[in-house]
């Protein structure tokens, strides 16, 4: 089943004009997608603005926010995130108004600041999805070894109970 908050994160990217697909994206891929559209929006909106490019400033600085609003922010799971997910709407709501200012006052130096709060976070989900690939064929091993093992040896092994941990967080994965 799909979950609504990535469907309409799916439909907050395509409808921003980035030309990628997104048939067939994990949540986790549409999130890094979401985010490489918002750091692109942000520095042609710089660009735009240095140009004095009234129009193509403010195209950009709109699609950055709808990104913002109907992407990032709306996929949150506020129920299951936390304090982590508390944050990161506050940060996005930041955002929104620091874009709004830089619309209004043609101000470069906030669309650098969003810039700034935007790329750390960018970069540590590109992490966490490097990170659960690269752990991703350890833990199809260790499934595949528990697998192997009969249910009372896993009971009678110290390791069977730790092979099946990591059975259960590769079917989490």
């Amino acid at each position: 089943m799909t979950n609504p908050a990535f469907s309409r994160a799916a439909t907050a990217y395509q409808s921003t004009g980035i030309e990628t697909s997104v048939n067939g994206a994990s949540p986790h891929q549409l999130i890094v997608l979401l985010f490489d559209g918002l750091l692109q929006a942000l520095n042609a909106a710089r660009v735009a603005m240095q140009r004095k490019d009234i129009e193509a400033k403010g195209k950009q600085i709109v699609r950055a926010v709808r990104l913002l609003e109907e992407g990032l922010k709306a996929g949150l799971d506020m129920e299951r995130g936390g304090e982590i997910a508390r944050n990161l709407r506050t940060l996005y709501d930041y955002c929104t108004q620091r874009l709004t200012h830089a619309n209004l006052h043609n101000d470069v130096a906030a669309i650098e600041e969003v810039q700034r709060l935007i790329a750390p976070v960018a970069d540590a989900w590109k992490q966490i999805g490097t990170q659960a690939q690269e752990a991703t064929p350890m833990a199809q091993a260790a499934q595949r070894a528990a697998s192997s093992v009969p249910p009372q040896a896993a009971k009678q092994r110290p390791g069977g109970a730790y092979a099946a941990g990591l059975s259960a967080y590769s079917a989490m994965a």
